[in-house]
């Protein structure tokens, strides 16, 4: 057996290939529920109602994904250059550190620029947490799966040192937190009683924006020629380092953005269970997506009604929660698999 590259594929190919694996992934989650000793009915129906069973779930459900967005983003982006950013969730921490400082500390300013100052800072923050991996690579060739992994083991026990020292909260009657923010440096609610913010529309917003970068301007161009063949983009005059450290500042300051949602609109203050391994599923996001921004949105939203969805089947059927990470496992595995399918075909020979 040999696989065969597909010069043009067919849309049909293209679309119905994904479209196959998520309904494969479907087949094995009830496979996995006829084993833990349940009907699959009752496994599936209750994930399906608990993320968007009613305004409140679907509501949640959205919420969870705002930072998914930010992650999936910041590693579909990096991804797209052939930069492997396995550390989303240390930039998100930085975001977050930032975002909390200035929130708690910076008064006099209204709400807007604020905010804004906020958001800015965080995603420089975000950026400089990956610039030094990005110059090891281009510099010396150091490889950035390793270094963007360790800084995030990293970043987790600085925070843990922050919120334990020099900004735990001396209100906080000994819980490891932050400072609260100001009124002015929440995001306001979308919708009045209910958690989700304008984070969410944030997270829209970058997607189209990324979107934008991507397919009309000359960055996304020397992005997608550096990703495709780097010694190609080099003979036609593509700065492929200069791109790479671009594309590591991009991504850094869209996953911080997901720490200043979580803190500013959600939290209210840093600590240490601020992110659900949102940086490390942002991976699982952007892979579901094909790494196009415009789909991490619909992929974001789909893991994140998994989750949401998980302890509602939990509790319906008395299976395990941790179905739902094997489910998103398995719909990772099938991608992968689809978008193999789509570049190459299998011959004998």
């Amino acid at each position: 057996m040999r696989l065969e590259p597909v010069a043009n594929p067919s849309l049909l190919r293209r679309a119905g290939l994904p479209a196959l694996a998520l309904g494969l992934t479907v087949v094995a989650g009830s496979l996995l529920a006829l084993i833990a000793g349940a009907d699959p009915f009752q496994t599936l129906g209750p994930i399906v109602k608990g993320a968007a069973g009613s305004k409140f779930a679907l509501l949640e459900t959205l919420n969870r994904a705002t930072p998914l967005i930010f992650t999936g983003l910041a590693v579909a982006v990096a991804f797209r250059a052939r930069l492997w950013n396995i550390g989303a969730e240390a930039q998100l921490y930085a975001g977050a550190i930032v975002a909390a400082l200035i929130g708690a500390h910076v008064t006099g300013l209204p709400q807007v620029p604020l905010l804004a100052l906020m958001a800015g800072a965080a995603m420089l923050a975000g950026a400089a947490m990956l610039l030094p991996p990005v110059l090891l690579k281009t510099r010396f060739g150091v490889d950035e799966v390793v270094t963007t992994l360790l800084v995030n083991f990293i970043m987790l026990l600085f925070v843990s040192y922050l919120l334990e020292g020099p900004m735990k909260d001396p209100a906080g009657m000994g819980w490891p937190k932050s400072a609260a923010l100001a009124k002015d440096a929440r995001l306001p609610r979308i919708i009045d009683g209910l958690r989700l913010h304008w984070g969410f529309a944030l997270a829209l917003m970058s997607a189209v924006a990324v979107w934008i970068i991507q397919t009309r301007t000359t960055l996304g161009y020397e992005i997608r020629a550096t990703g495709l063949n780097q010694k190609a983009a080099r003979f036609a005059g593509i700065p492929v380092n200069m791109v790479l450290v671009k594309t590591a500042l991009l991504s850094g300051g869209l996953a911080a953005m997901a720490g200043f949602s979580e803190v500013s609109g959600l939290k209210g203050h840093l600590s240490l269970d601020l992110s659900a391994n949102f940086g490390y599923t942002g991976i699982v996001v952007a892979m579901l997506a094909l790494l196009h921004p415009l789909a991490v949105v619909p992929s974001a939203i789909f893991v994140a009604g998994i989750f949401v969805g998980a302890n509602s089947m939990s509790r319906a059927a008395s299976v395990p929660s941790y179905i739902a990470d094997m489910l998103l496992a398995i719909a990772l595995l099938f991608m992968v698999l689809a978008i193999l399918l789509t570049r190459y075909r299998v011959r004998r020979g």
